[in-house]
């Protein structure tokens, strides 16, 4: 097992766009778990899957309004949950978004295409930030990464949602 340290400063970390990671070895990954349709049976469900994966730690989860919703249009309220999981096995950023993808098809996720529909979404799991493998060889000196230990942000999820914030802080508060 890896050793996990959520000792970070979001905004002073690497940005990275995944396509750029995709066959990057992933140590960790920090997590943005979101439901808006029978959260209390998928957070539960989605969350002892991932623990199969590796060591998990959990912020608090919160009920959000859907920042979409509007009066003509209303949504449900989302359940969110940040989740801090330490692989037991390296994957490949690539294996690890095909792993979600599945996790949400296990819990039913069925991705809507009318954009008038209240969409109802059982489970969306995003990934937030990743810590890659410490690869030590020839080549290490050519990386793109001062140091490829550290944690980085998805380009595509930062700035982070309000109640993703407040996760990451939480679980980098309650770090060991």
């Amino acid at each position: 097992m890896h050793k996990t340290s959520m000792e970070l400063n979001v905004a002073t970390l690497t940005q990275c766009a995944p396509e750029t990671l995709q066959a990057q070895s992933v140590v960790e990954v920090v997590l943005a778990l979101g439901s808006n349709y029978q959260a209390e049976k998928y957070l539960p469900l989605a969350r002892e899957s991932l623990a199969a994966l590796g060591e998990v730690k959990l912020s608090t989860a919160f009920q959000n309004p859907d920042f979409t919703a509007t009066t003509q249009l209303p949504k449900p309220d989302y359940t969110n949950q940040c989740v801090h999981l330490a692989l037991s096995t390296p994957m490949s950023l690539q294996q690890l978004q095909q792993t979600f993808k599945a996790l949400e098809g296990d819990c039913n996720r069925r991705r809507q295409t009318e954009p008038k529909q209240v969409r109802r979404v059982t489970m969306d799991i995003d990934i937030l930030m990743v810590r890659l493998a410490t690869i030590e060889n020839s080549l290490s000196k050519y990386s793109t990464f001062k140091s490829i230990s550290d944690w980085i942000v998805m380009a595509d999820r930062y700035p982070f949602k309000a109640h993703e914030e407040v996760g990451v802080k939480e679980l980098t508060a309650f770090a060991d």
